[in-house]
């Protein structure tokens, strides 16, 4: 008696580029897995995980956030990724080593499994979203506002999710991760405690 092998089921991941494209309207290349291309509808910043865990548990507005690996992504306006180095300057943490990264125009992240959807069966180490977007929320990214402006698209007085305030903290939390991370002397407090 013979027996048939089933052919190979089709891979997740193009119901997974469908959704971000279809839902999100977010361009998506190659794949598997599926890429999301950064630059055009977001940027992101990228940091440590142990840094990332601990700007989530700050005050601080963000807006869908990944963890790929030992890595957080922060999704920011489009247009952001320029603007870090400049604001890394200006915030005084230019040449210091934070490990903190920026992806902007032509930059590629692996897309998470859309809200959901079961990511049983996902490799270890492979891409979830723990604030995961929403259709329309590019227009709530942290952004730099312009000149008088609380943010594109909300009413007055309404807070918005600020880059700058963003950018600072993250870069807090990337110096105290790193920090952390050597092994300091027993019962000495860190420099910033």
């Amino acid at each position: 008696m013979a027996f048939t092998v089933p052919p190979p089921r089709t891979a997740p991941e193009d119901g997974c580029a469908s959704w971000y494209e279809g839902v999100l309207g977010w361009t998506v290349a190659g794949g598997p897995p599926a890429q999301l291309v950064t630059g055009t509808r977001f940027d992101v910043l990228e940091l440590p995980s142990d840094a990332g865990a601990e700007l989530l548990r700050r005050p601080v507005a963000t807006g869908p956030v990944a963890l790929m690996g030992r890595r957080m992504r922060f999704l920011v306006a489009a247009g952001s990724a320029e603007e870090l180095p400049g604001l890394l300057d200006w915030l005084e943490w230019g040449g210091v080593a934070l490990d903190l990264t920026a992806l902007g125009a032509g930059g590629r992240i692996t897309a998470p499994v859309p809200p959901g959807r079961a990511a049983g069966g996902s490799p270890r180490g492979a891409a979830v979203w723990l604030r995961p977007p929403e259709q329309g929320c590019e227009a709530l990214l942290p952004a730099l506002p312009g000149p008088g402006q609380g943010g594109v698209g909300l009413r007055p007085g309404a807070a918005a999710p600020d880059l700058v305030r963003l950018v600072a903290a993250a870069a807090t939390e990337c110096h105290r991760a790193r920090l952390r991370r050597r092994t300091p002397v027993r019962g000495q407090p860190l420099a910033f405690s």
